[in-house]
């Protein structure tokens, strides 16, 4: 399976895997907001790496948990999926939007295969200090350069490079990130007599 070829779900091992997962992620998503050390210590059993300082906010969904590592100052907002089939790496630093999908299951396009239950999954790869906007969905197989910005609701189908913004339905590169895009500043409006 993590080596992107032909697998089923329902391989008991697999579905063990999974139930752990999935109690964990209950105890998880039940914790109190002011409960941060049991959130890190859950977290920590949950995913394969996770650097200091990640904050991810419940509820959170993921398939096993293990096949994950987010680096360090991450920040997951509410609502996030990552289906981890395939290794899914995020950087450190890395702004993750509510509602934001990060998804490595694939199904094989031939009906026979698929019909029989078989999946694969492809890795994805989110840079450093990448901000991913809400609802962002990111398709198997796809990496996302350093620095990269995704505006909202886009649908990330191909590699990003680094140091773009990106937006759409595909996402497409609409410009490099500059020395202009200093960003949160904001112009105090002039008085109309002024």
């Amino acid at each position: 399976m993590l080596d992107g070829e032909l697998y089923r779900a329902d391989d008991p091992e697999l579905a063990a895997e999974r139930q752990r997962a999935q109690e964990l992620l209950r105890h998880y998503d039940a914790t109190r907001p002011s409960d941060r050390d049991e959130r890190d210590r859950l977290l920590r059993l949950l995913l394969g790496e996770v650097g200091e300082g990640v904050v991810v906010e419940p509820a959170f969904r993921c398939d096993y948990g293990s096949h994950i590592a987010i680096g360090a100052g991450t920040f997951v907002n509410y609502d996030c999926v990552m289906l981890d089939v395939a290794p899914i790496r995020v950087g450190a630093r890395c702004q993750i939007a509510t509602k934001v999908q990060l998804v490595t299951a694939a199904h094989p396009i031939d009906p026979e295969p698929r019909r029989l239950g078989w999946e694969h999954g492809e890795p994805i790869v989110i840079g450093n200090n990448v901000w991913l906007g809400s609802g962002v969905i990111v398709c198997p197989g796809v990496s996302v350069g350093d620095d990269t910005v995704v505006g909202a609701g886009a649908v990330v189908t191909r590699d990003l490079p680094a140091r773009v913004v990106a937006f759409g339905n595909p996402a497409r590169v609409h410009r490099r990130i500059g020395n202009g895009d200093t960003g949160g500043t904001v112009q105090p409006a002039q008085d109309a007599a002024g």
